[in-house]
């Protein structure tokens, strides 16, 4: 058990009224731990939240040694505090800190660390409909060095931000952008692991993308270019004929918890799911078959994130009658009631703390 040293502010700030937005304010305090090669992580503690001070030649700022998570905090009907798979956020970092050779963080550690920190700051937790606290655990590297070699100290910290619908739509559906000249991310690369520079890379296809009227980028593979990966915030589903179809993991690809829980829950429900390679031609076949029932994202962020059209060369598809399709719905309906408590957990995923 981690022993944190808790340091209230003395100035606490005004909570945020009105629309939230997403990521745009943060809460009083934050959860710090420091790693120093012989020593492991130590000096766990949560104070007030404040710029931080770092050499400007600090390895994070030239070779982009860094990790991050993301997760979400929730108020229920009862008034419980949940969390939602905290655990597969833990298990998924550690994949991410051995790719980017940071040090990993015991699991329970990870969790405990988060539930402390969301303890200290739990009444800016909102409660209207859609809302929740968005939490941002990460690790920085900070050995003031230039030189390409792994840090031998780094920060850990976890930060929590009140916030509403990731879209500023909500469950609206979305204009997804299917990108046919720039690449993220190649098997072997670090495209499973959460960190800046895969969202780096996304950047100019982002803008491009959003320049032309759409949400969102749907990755293709690096190499052949014709097989689906994910979208830039989130893992991509397709529901085709009857059957849900999602690519596989290859590496290349964020092992979303959002994008698991939605295909055990599809396998509970008798869903027929399937993960594998699609091709973007396999695609545009289903959509001219009229066999293109539902298309939609999945992750921490948007939770599901329905798609109402997608762009792939000179071919706009809309998907159905460019609504949320029923599939869709359903799923977001039972995740968002486990994570509040408004619905059963029979998989166990919430935690309360």
């Amino acid at each position: 058990m981690l022993d944190i040293k808790v340091t209230r502010t003395a100035t606490p700030k005004a909570k945020p009224e009105g629309k939230l937005g997403f990521g745009k304010i943060f809460t009083d305090h934050m959860f710090v731990m420091n790693y120093t090669e012989g020593m492991g992580w130590h000096d766990a503690r949560i104070v007030p939240f404040s710029d931080i001070s770092l050499s400007p030649a600090c390895v994070v700022f030239h070779y982009g040694q860094e990790m991050f998570e993301g997760m979400k905090a929730y108020k229920g009907a009862d008034g419980k505090t949940y969390l939602f798979r905290p655990e597969m956020n833990a298990k998924r970092a550690n994949e991410s800190n051995k790719r980017l050779c940071i040090p990993e963080i015991p699991e329970d550690i990870f969790v405990e660390a988060v539930k402390a920190v969301v303890k200290v700051d739990e009444d800016w937790i909102p409660t209207e409909e859609g809302t929740s606290l968005y939490v941002r655990p990460f690790v920085i590297a900070t050995d003031a060095f230039l030189g390409v070699a792994p840090s031998k100290t780094y920060l850990f910290m976890v930060i929590l931000s009140p916030s509403g619908a990731y879209y500023s739509d909500g469950l609206a559906p979305v204009g997804i952008w299917i990108e046919d000249d720039y690449v993220r991310a190649v098997k072997g690369g670090i495209g499973y692991a959460k960190t800046g520079g895969n969202y780096c890379a996304s950047l100019a296809a982002q803008v491009k993308a959003h320049d032309a009227g759409f949400s969102q980028v749907l990755w293709l593979d690096g190499v052949e270019r014709r097989y689906i990966e994910e979208v830039g915030a989130m893992n991509i589903f397709f529901k085709v004929d009857g059957k849900v179809l999602t690519p596989m993991l290859n590496g290349s690809i964020l092992p979303g918890i959002t994008r698991n829980s939605v295909i055990n829950l599809l396998k509970e429900w008798g869903v027929p799911v399937e993960e594998r390679r699609i091709s973007v031609d396999e695609l545009l076949e289903a959509q001219q078959n009229g066999k293109l029932e539902e298309v939609f994202g999945t992750g921490t962020a948007a939770v599901i994130s329905p798609v109402g059209k997608l762009r792939y060369k000179d071919d706009v598809m809309t998907i159905g009658d460019g609504g949320i399709g029923p599939v869709s719905q359903k799923l977001y309906d039972t995740i968002t009631g486990i994570q509040t408590g408004k619905l059963a957990d029979p998989l166990g995923w919430r935690v309360t703390l």
